[in-house]
């Protein structure tokens, strides 16, 4: 079985930094897609970043130029830098993970989520 796992949410004020972690218990280095995705209180859940093994990345408008993904096939870990954070930013993050395992099995799975909230 995969797990996946986040951490890194924390309470920060507006204009602040930090940086969500993903541990995979697997090998990313055929990872098909990797992406970040939020909820915030009675909204939907919305892609923040994703990316494929090919280096390609799209983030969604609301992020772009303050937040980057990346992946660490050594770790087996994805990150996700958030800079310049709003008070909209806030909500749980989580990480999806769509790979193909040692064995050749694909799998995909999502971690938890981690709780960020943002301050004006």
């Amino acid at each position: 079985q995969m797990q996946v796992a986040e951490s890194g949410g924390d309470l920060v004020q507006a204009g602040g930094s930090l940086r969500l972690s993903c541990i995979v218990s697997a090998s990313i280095i055929s990872f098909k897609e990797l992406g970040w995705y939020r909820q915030a209180p009675g909204k939907q859940r919305e892609m923040v970043a994703t990316m494929t093994n090919d280096g390609s990345k799209i983030y969604a408008d609301s992020v772009t130029g303050r937040f980057t993904m990346s992946a660490d096939k050594v770790k087996n870990t994805v990150y996700l830098q958030m800079n310049s954070l709003k008070p909209e930013d806030t909500g749980v993050y989580s990480c999806n993970v769509d790979l193909v395992d040692v064995r050749g099995i694909r799998r995909n799975n999502w971690g938890q989520g981690t709780q960020v909230t943002v301050s004006p």
